[in-house]
C-alpha cells in the first residue's frame, strides 16, 4: 500500500484495511468499541474515515484482531501517522471539513464530472463564480472564492487531475452575471479546453433523455485504489455520496452512456465559438 498521497485518501485506505481486519476476526463495531469503552460510532468513524487515528488506536487495534504480521503492521502504522499530516486545505477547516468532496477532490488523480446546469467549478472564472454566490451564498463569498481558485490549481501542476467534464448545451446559453461575465467564461472555457489533461464536452439539445437527467455529479478517481472511488451526486437539493463499489461502476456505466451522446472536444469548441460570436 503506497502511502505517498494526501491525508484523506490515506485515511479512508487505512479505514478499509481497519474494517477487513475486524471482519477477518470476526468481530461486530459494537464488540470493538465495548472493547476498548470507546463511543459506539467511534470505530465506524474509523473505518469511514470520518476521523482521523493515532498510531496507538491502530496499534491496539490490530492486537485485538490479532494481526500478526509486522511488515503489514508497520505499513499501517506509517499509514495512521501520514494520515495526520496537514493537507493545503487545512487552512479552510472552517468551511473545508476532512473527507468532504474537496479533500477528497484535492487527492484524486482524475475528475469525471457532469454539469446540467452551470460551469463545472474548476473551469469556473472567478468574476462568474462571484455571480454564482451571490446568488447562492456559501458563507465567506471571499473564501469560497479562494478555495475554488486553490482548487483550479491542480489542472495545471506538476501532477495534474484529470478532469473530463461533460455540461449541458443550456450551461453557454445561460447568461451567469451578465454578457460581459458570461462572454469571458465561454473564452476561458475556449482557452482550459486546450490543456492536456482537460477533455470538455457538451451533450446537445438534440441528445434528449440520457441516464443522469436530473442530477448533476461527480466521479473522484483514484489512480492506485480505485476501489476507494466516490460518487458525488446532487438532484433536487439534496447531496449524497456513493462508495459502494458496485454502486459506483452504475455511475461510472452512466457517464460513459451520456459521454456517448456528447459533441467531441473539437465540436464542442465550435459550438462555444459560434456562441461567442453569435
Amino acid at each position: 500500500m503506497p502511502v505517498d498521497e494526501g491525508p484523506t485518501l490515506r485515511r479512508r485506505r487505512l479505514g478499509a484495511e481497519l474494517r477487513r481486519c475486524r471482519e477477518a476476526a470476526g468481530m461486530t463495531q459494537e464488540q470493538v468499541s465495548r472493547r476498548f469503552e470507546w463511543h459506539s460510532a467511534k470505530v465506524n468513524r474509523i473505518e469511514t474515515a470520518r476521523v482521523s487515528v493515532t498510531p496507538r488506536d491502530v496499534r491496539d487495534l490490530l492486537d485485538l484482531y490479532e494481526v500478526g504480521d509486522d511488515h503489514y503492521r508497520e505499513e499501517l502504522l506509517n499509514l495512521a501517522r501520514a494520515s495526520r499530516e496537514k493537507a493545503w486545505w487545512s487552512e479552510y477547516r472552517d468551511v473545508v471539513r476532512p473527507g468532504s468532496y474537496i479533500a477528497m477532490e484535492s487527492e484524486a488523480s482524475a475528475v469525471l464530472n457532469w454539469e446540467p446546469d452551470v460551469v463545472p467549478g474548476l473551469l469556473q472564472t472567478e468574476a462568474y463564480m462571484r455571480a454564482l454566490f451571490s446568488v447562492h451564498p456559501e458563507g465567506d463569498a471571499e473564501r469560497s472564492v479562494a478555495i475554488r481558485r486553490e482548487r483550479q490549481r491542480r489542472l495545471t501542476g506538476d501532477d495534474p487531475v484529470e478532469l473530463s467534464a461533460l455540461i449541458d448545451e443550456s450551461v453557454i446559453h445561460r447568461s451567469i452575471g451578465g454578457p460581459h461575465v458570461m462572454s469571458e467564461q465561454l473564452r476561458h472555457l475556449i482557452t482550459v479546453a486546450e490543456l492536456p489533461a482537460v477533455s470538455l464536452r457538451l451533450l446537445p439539445y438534440a441528445a434528449g433523455e440520457h441516464p443522469l437527467l436530473g442530477a448533476s455529479m461527480a466521479i473522484l478517481c483514484f489512480r492506485d485504489a480505485p476501489e476507494l472511488d466516490v460518487v458525488y451526486a446532487e438532484d433536487f437539493g439534496q447531496q449524497h455520496y456513493i462508495k459502494n463499489p458496485d454502486e459506483v461502476r452504475h455511475w461510472h456505466e452512466g457517464f460513459d452512456r451520456l459521454s456517448g451522446s456528447c459533441l467531441d472536444e473539437c465540436e464542442t469548441t465550435a459550438l462555444i465559438k459560434s456562441q461567442l460570436s453569435g
